[in-house]
């Protein structure tokens, strides 16, 4: 029984606990400034694929912990953040066209993220067919689109995004969607970038077909970030926290609880949703001022994205251009 997660760092983290070594086949690169965490975790071998659950490939993680207080100039930062990772592994020229898609249900909120970014997003195609000479120099053919679910399309994403590609033949196709996280602080703190194209809703143990070079065709990217936690994981860790203070507020107890203690993470996790499980269900938790960040998140990866994919646009230029 594995603990849901949409994150290869988190999935990194759960192996380095469990077995208190690194994942063989796999780097790790983290670099830190005052307030956002890069960590590149790259896959270069089956076996680290294996054992993380994840294709061969580049998983990049910013994390900004304070991105919840709304802060504008943070805000800015995370998106420049973003942008500079996106380059890093996205190959392009002046002549690339770019598909970007917002995966995910519009109508609730967890998971709306994708078309929210839509929503932000400078797009070009039709401008650069049209009238050409009004696009200035240093933006790129961009175009988007929210396909949204099979519940109301009653499509498959994939087959969808499938006949876009084939009729305008992108470059690369850029997929942003909610994602579950198993730690609370990182929900809607956290934004991961993957070259190796995304799994729509492999996190809440919905899998769709997924999204890849080899399903599309072309070279797909997946922008991610957790906006929910499964209930178990969540108590699974509550748990930790409470055994952590009352050894040491009652170390004469400590035998009872270093029992609890290093009892197998999978195993409390397990017993957990068979417990919860009569009562609530398969229980997703968000926070209550998800909207908000919703909309926050939303305009950082859009804004992140304009500047990455228009080399020619700054911060300053965005409002104007979608405005």
């Amino acid at each position: 029984m594995s603990i849901r997660t949409d994150l290869a760092i988190e999935a990194h983290e759960m192996y380095s606990e469990r077995q208190k070594k690194e994942i063989p086949g796999v780097e790790v690169e983290i670099e830190r400034e005052e307030d956002i965490t890069v960590t590149r975790v790259k896959v270069t071998e089956d076996v680290g694929s294996k054992i993380m659950g994840k294709p061969k490939g580049n998983y990049i993680t910013i994390e900004i912990p304070r991105l919840k207080e709304n802060d504008k100039d943070l805000q800015d930062d995370a998106g420049r953040a973003m942008a500079a990772e996106l380059i890093r592994i996205v190959e392009l020229n002046d002549q690339s066209v770019i598909l970007v898609v917002g995966l995910g249900n519009w109508n609730v909120t967890p998971d709306a993220l994708g078309p929210r970014v839509i929503d932000h997003l400078m797009v070009t195609r039709h401008i650069k067919e049209y009238i050409p000479e009004q696009i200035e120099e240093g933006v790129r053919s961009v175009c988007a689109v929210a396909p949204g679910v099979l519940g109301i399309t009653g499509i498959e994403t994939s087959e969808i995004i499938r006949g876009i590609v084939d009729r305008i033949k992108p470059d690369v196709v850029i997929a942003i969607d909610a994602l579950a996280s198993r730690k609370m602080e990182r929900v809607s703190t956290t934004i991961q970038i993957a070259d190796t194209g995304i799994n729509p809703g492999s996190g809440v143990g919905n899998n769709r077909k997924e999204l890849s070079r080899e399903s599309l065709g072309v070279p797909c990217v997946a922008i991610g970030v957790p906006t929910v936690v499964d209930a178990a994981t969540m108590a699974n860790d509550t748990i930790e926290l409470v055994v952590d203070s009352l050894m040491e507020q009652s170390p004469k107890d400590g035998q009872f609880y270093n029992l609890l203690k290093n009892m197998n993470k999978d195993d409390k996790h397990s017993m957990i949703s068979e417990v919860l499980s009569p009562y609530i269900g398969n229980l997703m938790v968000t926070p209550k001022e998800i909207d908000r960040l919703i909309e926050d998140i939303a305009r950082v990866i859009a804004n992140g994205l304009n500047i990455a994919l228009h080399p020619g646009i700054g911060m300053d230029d965005i409002d104007r251009y979608i405005h």
